[in-house]
């Protein structure tokens, strides 16, 4: 018996986007994520009413990561979804949660509960930022409206990203982080608006107009630059594979195929950019609960002022900058510390909850007829042979996708660092699947050799 089964009932009242009952082609697809592409670009554009003129973004340098648009009704973004993500995968993890994720029931029964999690922390995240001060309202009498536009905003975020998990490509999660970064980039490179200095916001027109007068400060474009490398260096990491040689035994309900020898790769990366996107979340919600503690009076994660850590451990595990290696270098130590073994530890939790562990691996090529060549074919052979490439890639992958999304953040790079490593892994791997469904809709023979 699964431990969720007592929630059942809450399953049952909460709405759900239903799978598609036939099979989609690639056109169907891409159709349904280009219309969650646009909703989402629309409601970024939709402000909070009641909000006072004036009010400081506090999570700015993490505001790629939520996919949110600070000011809007979309202010909370993904953070419900993340943050319901990290609780479940800790429990399940710790194994304080007894759920067999290779089961369909204990699998829906998962994903159920992170939906009624999503929702319980968008209203705990929503009332928060309100009542401490992160978004003031214009008078007391707006408090309640602004808490119910963003618990409504977030409530659309959570039902378009399971709107792309069924029925479009890749997740809402990827989506919306890739599509927010995206804009931050092209706004941040190219727009001639004033800024606060009196002179273009984008960087290029930027420098452009400081040349014109004679001034070639070149510092300017740091940020692009940094952006730049990001990119090339995480789509080089996104290329690595460990390539593991295979061989054809039989493959049931195909007959016998002899002789054919390829390679099984395992990704570089293999947990993804998921590590990061959590372990970001998890820094939000360090801020945010040292928000609430300092309300009722009892700040033990530190002390904030004007929606900024000034001390404590919510002040250690704040974003640093780049002069920070100099002036506080403690600070910028303990947060690249803390940073790398949070996404060492998510990288492992999401390879194990999302079966990309060894032992899953193993037994879904051993029951494609798959062996290594050279071994007796076997199912524990397999798993010896994977087991010694899975964890030692899940915790390499944490460690470099950890240490990119850190040095990148310190450079200050367009879209945030982690906002631009985050958005290259999600745009190759969106990239690939939709090859990979193209390649199926035109060889209809293949889909069916393949299972799928």
């Amino acid at each position: 018996m699964s431990s969720l089964e007592v929630l059942e009932p809450i399953f049952k009242v909460i709405p759900e986007v239903k799978s598609p009952i036939h099979r989609e082609d690639f056109n169907e697809k891409l159709k349904w994520t280009g219309i969650v592409l646009v909703l989402y670009y629309f409601l970024t554009l939709i402000p909070l009413y009641g909000l006072a003129p004036g009010a400081i973004d506090n999570f700015a340098q993490l505001r790629a990561v939520m996919a949110g648009s600070f000011g809007s009704i979309l202010t909370l973004g993904i953070g419900p979804i993340v943050t319901a993500s990290i609780v479940l995968q800790l429990l399940v993890g710790s194994n304080l949660l007894d759920l067999d994720l290779s089961s369909h029931k204990d699998k829906s029964h998962f994903q159920a509960t992170q939906k009624v999690l999503s929702i319980v922390f968008t209203l705990f995240e929503a009332s928060v930022l309100v009542l401490t001060g992160n978004l003031v309202p214009i008078d007391g009498s707006y408090t309640a409206l602004l808490i119910l536009q963003l618990v409504i905003g977030a409530l659309v975020i959570i039902y378009l990203d399971e709107v792309v998990s069924k029925w479009g490509f890749g997740s809402g999660i990827g989506l919306f982080i890739a599509a927010g970064v995206c804009q931050q980039i092209i706004v941040g490179t190219f727009s001639i608006l004033n800024g606060t200095d009196g002179l273009f916001a984008g960087i290029i027109p930027k420098f452009i107009q400081l040349a014109t007068t004679g001034v070639y400060n070149f510092s300017i474009l740091i940020p692009l630059l940094a952006t730049i490398v990001v990119f090339l260096v995480v789509l080089y990491g996104e290329s690595m594979r460990v390539e593991i040689p295979i061989s054809h035994g039989s493959v049931r309900g195909h007959g016998r195929i002899r002789g054919s020898v390829g390679k099984y790769p395992l990704k570089f990366v293999y947990s993804s950019n998921m590590p990061v996107i959590l372990t970001s979340a998890l820094l939000v919600n360090v801020t945010l609960f040292a928000n609430v503690f300092q309300k009722i009076g009892v700040p033990i994660l530190g002390h904030i002022e004007k929606g900024q850590p000034v001390d404590g451990i919510a002040w250690l595990l704040s974003t640093p900058k780049l002069q920070m290696f100099i002036t506080e270098p403690l600070h910028v130590l303990v947060y690249a510390i803390f940073f790398i073994l949070c996404c060492m530890l998510f990288s492992y939790l999401w390879v194990e909850i999302s079966g990309l562990n060894a032992k899953k691996i193993s037994e879904q090529l051993y029951n494609s007829g798959i062996q290594i060549p050279g071994f007796r074919s076997s199912k524990r052979q397999l798993y010896k042979i994977l087991k010694k490439y899975i964890p030692a890639l899940t915790i390499i992958s944490g460690i470099y996708v950890g240490l990119i999304a850190f040095l990148a953040d310190l450079t200050g790079a367009l879209g945030g660092g982690t906002g631009v490593l985050l958005t290259v892994g999600i745009i190759h791997k969106l990239y690939e699947e939709m090859a990979e469904e193209q390649l199926m809709s035109s060889n209809p023979l293949l889909r069916k050799f393949l299972g799928d």
